[in-house]
Formats: structure tokens, C-alpha cells, sequence
């Protein structure tokens, strides 16, 4: 298993995509645990191909084929994940997902919905480049407990406060959560624009998550 493991993360690494999809059906076919999957293998991979871009090693297109090939792994994984969350009515809770506008990075928060949805959380991901205005709608019409917002770039990331703005608004601050998270972004930041929550990592949510929630 843990062989298979450094095979996907390395398959992540290399950006093939037709060897992350092998592994990922192996991963299914041997009734391998996916969430292991996802965790050692897709996404260790592509933390070591973030860093190799940040220390110059690697070039966009390096970082695109990555993206594209972990696309794959979890196009495959995240269905029988889904499997393994609860049933509706035991849900932990709801949570409405996405990629701010103006930003169409999915990577970050495809990796948070499936670690959501192992965790027992029912997840709704409404994509990327989504207005403030639809992350609301979401939330209010599937009863959502979370909003959580995502922005990889420095210019988007006035877009998660635009969502806070929106709900201060319209007298909703207190029916949702809002968790903000993405590369540029920091627990000063969600301090800033009045976030409930910041997390860095996809585990790191689902954690804040728990705890939020269990009050």
C-alpha cells in the first residue's frame, strides 16, 4: 500500500496523468482505503511540486500537468470517498464551496471538499469564479452551516471579504460560517475581514470545522 502511495505522489510529481488514473482505479479495484490515497499519495505529491515551484526547480506548465494529472486522481477518488462520509441525515454538517471570483484555482478546493466529505460533512461545491452573491444563495438554499471560500491569487482575495460584506449586509453574519483559505491568505487576513475561520491545510479545516461546529 505504501508502495502504491509513492507511486501516485511520484505519478503527481512527474504529471501523468494516465498513471494517476492506473493507480487511482488500483486504489479502488484493491478496496484501498481513498482518503489514504488522496492524503499520502495526491496530495504529498503535489506539495512537493508547490515547493519545487516556489524554489524556482519547476515551471508553470510542470505545475499545470501536475494539476491536471491530481485532477484525474481525484475525478476518480472523490466518488468513493462520497461513499464513505454518512448518509444525509447524519451529516456533521453542510458546506457550501468554492473558488472566489475572478479565480478559476480549483486544485486547493477540491482537495478541502473531498477531506470534507470523508470527514462526514455534505459538501457542496459550486466551482470557481463565483460571485459573493451565489455563495450566499447557496448557503441559504441548502441550509449550509459553512461557507467556504477559496482565492489563490493576491487580487482575488478582496472577494472572500466582498462575501462578508455581503452577508453583514443582508442581516445573515450569524447564520453561516465563513472560512476562508488559499495560498496568499493568513489567519491576519481572516482576522481583518471578520473570517470565523482560516486553515491552511485541507485537514486543518476539516478540524476548525469539528470544533466550530461541536459548540
Amino acid at each position: 500500500m505504501k508502495e502504491l502511495f509513492l507511486e501516485l505522489k511520484q505519478a503527481i510529481i512527474d504529471g501523468d496523468e494516465d498513471i494517476v488514473g492506473e493507480l487511482s482505479q488500483k486504489v479502488i479495484d484493491e478496496s484501498i482505503n481513498p482518503v489514504d490515497a488522496v492524503q499520502e499519495g495526491l496530495i504529498k505529491g503535489i506539495e512537493v511540486v508547490g515547493e519545487l515551484w516556489k524554489a524556482g526547480e519547476v515551471f508553470l506548465p510542470d505545475v499545470m500537468m501536475s494539476a491536471e494529472a491530481m485532477k484525474v486522481g481525484l475525478g476518480l477518488l472523490e466518488p468513493e470517498i462520497a461513499k464513505l462520509g454518512m448518509s444525509e441525515g447524519e451529516s456533521k454538517g453542510k458546506i457550501v464551496l468554492g473558488t472566489v471570483e475572478g479565480d478559476i484555482h480549483d486544485i486547493g478546493k477540491n482537495i478541502t471538499g473531498a477531506m470534507f466529505t470523508a470527514a462526514g460533512y455534505k459538501v457542496f461545491d459550486i466551482g470557481t469564479d463565483i460571485k459573493a452573491e451565489d455563495f450566499v444563495l447557496k448557503a441559504q438554499e441548502v441550509g449550509a452551516d459553512i461557507i467556504g471560500a477559496s482565492a489563490l491569487l493576491t487580487t482575488t482575495m478582496s472577494a472572500q471579504k466582498q462575501i462578508i460584506d455581503y452577508l453583514i449586509e443582508h442581516n445573515l453574519k450569524d447564520q453561516f460560517k465563513v472560512f476562508i483559505g488559499g495560498g496568499p491568505t493568513s489567519q491576519a487576513y481572516a482576522d481583518e475581514i471578520g473570517a470565523d475561520g482560516w486553515a491552511e491545510s485541507a485537514d486543518e479545516a476539516v478540524a476548525l470545522a469539528d470544533r466550530m461546529l461541536a459548540k
